[in-house]
């Protein structure tokens, strides 16, 4: 009995010090098609990212939709501030929501960004292979991620938006800072929206949010893509500096299209604005910009922008180390050695 189980306790460190054991799991995917592990990496890496922003997130939505206590507030004293009214709950109130949205966003956008390259270089070679076509595959898979998942990210933003005093240390009378009625989680929400308005209320906020995906998620995969190509040959497998060409591909894309999604915001939680703070229902996103600027002041429109900031590089680097981890572990081709094949 000693002698058997002593066997088998040394194949079982045999196997784990070659290597044997983990490359048994890795053939098991083997036989998976490589869209269905890119959904994998991508979906993983997109959770890994968005719970470690998580409560900066939190703050950007309270400044962005000007909720009252918060819109006056920096950085560190709302993190502050919330943390004393909900305590570290606090922090992460929607984040179940955020990362059930990210998991099938970051899933799609990864995977079909790939598709999308590989299509246009199968079918319109005249682009060639530049970062132009990165803009393009960027953009489509953007809009189609969003498509996809825009009331997950509807319930986020409205969850995040509710501040409760759990603690009871706000004075009587202002237990709750806003008006509406409070929502018990994600499929609350999503029930309580299709009931007031159906299908077309999931998507209210739709349209700046596909206007700023587009331009953001192909000038993000286009500028990276670019920067990469002033990296020399012999540090292009740099996981360090594909970390920095990401988070500066972050950086410039969020700068140019973060005023649509302040607008996309407002317009997700209007109908949860008190009369007192000027609840104004916006019809489009053109006429969301001017009411902004009129009412609230050209700078609302960059409210929580530094925060972003703070939030896109740690959030870009794990995502991005997260999926090369993914990708290794699965064995998912590299993307040029793929579409090598795919073009041959």
């Amino acid at each position: 009995m000693d002698s058997s189980q002593g066997s088998t306790l040394s194949s079982n460190v045999t196997s784990f010090v070659d290597g044997s054991s983990a490359s048994a799991e890795v053939k098991y995917f083997d036989s998976v098609p490589v869209y269905v592990k890119e959904l994998i990496a991508g979906g993983a890496a997109g959770a890994f990212a968005k719970t470690a922003v998580a409560p900066l997130e939190r703050i950007k939505i309270l400044l962005q939709t000007r909720t009252q206590g918060f819109h006056s507030l920096g950085i560190c004293q709302s993190l502050k501030k919330l943390l004393k009214h909900e305590g570290v709950a606090g922090f992460y109130k929607g984040n179940g929501a955020s990362v059930l949205r990210i998991v099938p966003y970051a899933a799609l956008h990864f995977m079909t960004y790939e598709q999308y390259r590989l299509w246009i270089l199968d079918n319109y070679s005249a682009i060639g292979t530049g970062p132009v076509v990165d803009l393009l595959a960027g953009s489509a898979a953007g809009g189609t991620a969003v498509l996809c998942t825009y009331p997950l990210d509807l319930a986020r933003t409205k969850l995040a938006y509710q501040i409760v005093d759990t603690r009871g240390t706000m004075q009587l009378g202002k237990r709750q800072f806003n008006a509406p009625p409070a929502y018990s989680g994600i499929r609350n929400v999503i029930e309580r929206v299709y009931k007031e308005g159906g299908v077309r209320s999931l998507y209210r906020g739709i349209g700046p949010t596909l206007i700023g995906i587009l331009p953001y998620a192909g000038l993000k995969f286009y500028i990276y893509e670019e920067l990469k190509t002033h990296v020399p040959e012999e540090h292009q497998k740099s996981i360090l500096l594909r970390l920095s060409c990401g988070a500066m591909a972050g950086l410039l894309g969020q700068t140019f299209t973060y005023p649509l999604d302040v607008v996309r915001r407002q317009m997700q939680v209007e109908r949860l604005l008190p009369s007192a703070q000027g609840g104004v229902r916006h019809r489009s996103s053109f006429e969301g910009l001017v009411s902004i600027v009129r009412v609230q002041g050209w700078r609302q429109l960059f409210a929580g922008l530094s925060i972003n900031y703070i939030k896109i590089v740690p959030s870009v680097a794990i995502g991005f180390t997260a999926y090369d981890m993914m990708k290794t572990w699965l064995e998912i081709p590299p993307r040029r050695q793929s579409k090598a094949i795919s073009t041959a």
